[in-house]
């Protein structure tokens, strides 16, 4: 089933952005297989790149560390054509780190009380994209992971066309030194012995361990992640832990942004506002910067 929402998602992206491109003369080449992966080519002559909004990108390089995430390597750099340069991880139309990037670095979006108060973080904080939450382990160590967004008092994952949140062995989650104060282990979903949705785990972990809220960002056309998600969360035994623990739509974060990157995310995401109607994935035409 989560598969089965995931390619056709990932379908949908493929032609967005393959038309998304042609129609704006974007430098981008396609994976191979039944369902390409457009990926996009910086300019070097100017500060632009196809996967992001203009004015998103050039925020993105004024800002040392949103910049340093553009060179994190793409991981299946093999599938893809030969370049000069490595592909990197956020140039591929299905990054769901660029998605966010897009969003939160737009100028306006993180100082607009609407967003905050829908999210739940005050005004005019400064996103920090790849924390490491350091979250305790058994033996005085720490989980060297990353969380894909603080901002403030909130920890934010990020899904787009990923498949699920991840798989991982018992060893690796029980070893967790809070895991079995905050879960109903017994409880908690798992495949073949092992546990699903890891990632949810550990981002909970990792708020009560900072005393923040965890929000998961995922596509409304994506009721697989919604559900994976409450199988985990109705497993919080604190009260107040699970309360702080919230989800949300990229559709329904849309209904509060700036008219341009709604724009935006309608075209080459597809994602519009509740009650709204997407473009076309064919007539995609007009100019968007």
């Amino acid at each position: 089933m989560q598969a089965r929402y995931s390619a056709a998602l990932r379908h949908e992206l493929s032609l967005r952005n393959a038309t998304y491109a042609q129609a704006r003369g974007l430098s981008h080449v396609e994976s191979p297989g039944g369902t390409p992966v457009i990926v996009y080519k910086r300019s070097a002559a100017e500060p632009k790149h196809g996967n992001f909004l203009d004015a998103s990108y050039q925020a993105i390089l004024a800002q040392p560390e949103w910049r340093r995430r553009l060179e994190k390597v793409h991981t299946h750099t093999a599938s893809l054509p030969q370049s000069d340069e490595r592909w990197k991880e956020l140039d591929a139309s299905t990054s769901s780190d660029a998605l966010l990037m897009n969003i939160f670095c737009c100028p306006g979006v993180t100082e607009s009380r609407t967003v905050a108060l829908k999210l739940g973080f005050e005004v005019g904080e400064v996103p920090e994209f790849g924390f490491r939450a350091c979250v305790p382990l058994d033996g005085g160590r720490v989980d060297r992971t990353e969380a894909d967004m603080k901002l403030g008092t909130l920890l934010a994952e990020s899904k787009l066309t990923e498949t699920d949140f991840q798989v991982q062995r018992p060893a690796v989650v029980e070893s967790y030194r809070d895991f079995r104060a905050v879960f109903d282990c017994d409880s908690l979903p798992r495949l073949n012995d092992q546990y699903v949705s890891y990632q949810l785990i550990r981002n909970v972990l990792a708020a009560r361990h900072h005393g923040l809220s965890f929000c998961v960002l995922h596509d409304a056309r994506r009721p697989d992640l919604h559900e994976a998600r409450f199988a985990v969360m109705r497993c919080v035994k604190i009260t107040d832990l699970r309360t702080r623990c919230k989800v949300l739509t990229w559709q329904e974060l849309a209904e509060v942004l700036p008219e341009p990157l709604q724009d935006f995310l309608d075209r080459k995401y597809g994602i519009v506002p509740p009650g709204c109607i997407p473009s076309p994935c064919s007539s995609d035409l007009e100019d968007v910067g």
